[in-house]
């Protein structure tokens, strides 16, 4: 299965996002391909948020390898799951699906009808605790969402 966590610019959530379901699905063993992207060009190129980097990597998850990108639309064919982070990048993501694309396109929060975590606040403008604030959200989200893709065995 292929996962693709999305926030506005890339370098925050997402790529947390991405660490986090990564590190969780081994610990489910569950095979998964995950990436991260932004719905915006600000950071294409750049590696993570050194406070996302610190945050995750305080609980061993290395984001290093990373650098943001933005979706394009090959992304909704691609992958399974569009993972966005709140209702603005979902809008955007939203507009600009393919009509025949095979991406499930939803916000991360609120993947089925009866569970909502709700968006998942951009730290990008506060302090360090925002991205622990962000860091322990997205682990409750991503554990939760792990369990529901899971394969019946």
């Amino acid at each position: 299965m292929n996962l693709l966590v999305v926030c506005l610019g890339n370098i925050c959530r997402s790529p947390a996002a991405q660490g986090i379901v990564e590190r969780a699905a081994l610990q489910k063993g569950l095979h998964l391909n995950v990436d991260s992207a932004g719905t915006a060009a600000y950071h294409i190129g750049k590696s993570p948020d050194r406070r996302s980097v610190n945050e995750l990597g305080r609980v061993g998850i290395d984001l290093s390898r990373q650098k943001a990108r933005q979706v394009v639309v090959s992304d909704f064919y691609k992958f399974d799951w569009v993972l966005a982070m709140d209702r603005s990048n979902l809008q955007n993501l939203l507009a600009m699906r393919p009509k025949d694309a095979t991406a499930n396109v939803v916000m991360f929060g609120e993947y089925v009808e009866t569970v909502s975590f709700g968006e998942v606040d951009d730290p990008y403008y506060g302090d360090e605790s925002g991205f622990q604030t962000m860091r322990l959200h997205l682990t409750e989200i991503a554990d939760s969402f792990l369990e529901y893709i899971k394969p019946v065995k």
